[in-house]
Order: structure tokens, then C-alpha cells, then sequence
């Protein structure tokens, strides 16, 4: 799955995001292929992160969602952040970027 088309403030978002790394595959959560989607609103000052994670029982779940909100709220600490989990698609390993494929494979 790849992200729709995303202004440049989502683009920023979703740089910020490489520094969220899923601790039990140690790649992180973009290269996985994990974000579905960053939605951001100036006016409102909200910012929503459709994610998913690699399984529904994934043990780190709770650890990898708290770690999104404070690392937006380090550069964005005046915005409501949400995360929205979304199960559909499933998450595969194809839907790794290039650079997380390759991460995977050196794990």
C-alpha cells in the first residue's frame, strides 16, 4: 500500500515518524510499511496517523502508538495528535519500502 498524495507538512510528519522504530523488528515504522496515512490540519492543529501494526496480537503495539505521539508532540506540541489503528489491508513484509525490506532481511 502506498500513501496518498501528502502535502508538505504531512511529508514532514512522515520524516518525523522514521525515528518511531518498531523495538522488536528494529526497523522503523514508515520503512515497514506500517502508515497508512498522515492527515494534518494547521487550522485545527490536529494531526491523525492511520497505522497498522505487523499482527493484531502485536506485543509492542501500546509502546510503538505512544512513541508516534511523543515524538509529533516534541515539534508539534500545540496539536491533538490521534492515531487510528487499521487492520485492512492486513500488513505483509511487501509492503516494506526498499530500505525495510533490506532491514529485515539483515535482522
Amino acid at each position: 500500500m502506498t500513501l496518498s498524495i501528502i502535502s508538505t507538512e504531512e511529508n514532514e510528519v512522515l520524516e518525523l515518524l522514521k525515528d518511531v522504530i518498531d523495538p522488536e523488528l528494529t526497523v522503523n515504522i514508515v520503512d515497514l510499511g506500517l502508515v497508512y496515512g498522515v492527515q494534518m490540519s494547521s487550522k485545527t492543529k490536529a494531526i491523525i496517523i492511520s497505522l497498522t501494526l505487523t499482527s493484531m496480537g502485536c506485543p509492542m503495539g501500546d509502546v510503538i502508538m505512544t512513541d508516534i505521539e511523543n515524538t509529533l508532540y516534541r515539534y508539534y506540541p500545540d496539536y491533538k495528535i490521534t492515531v487510528q489503528l487499521v487492520w485492512h489491508p492486513q500488513w505483509n513484509p511487501d509492503m516494506a519500502t526498499e530500505e525495510g525490506r533490506l532491514a529485515l532481511t539483515e535482522f
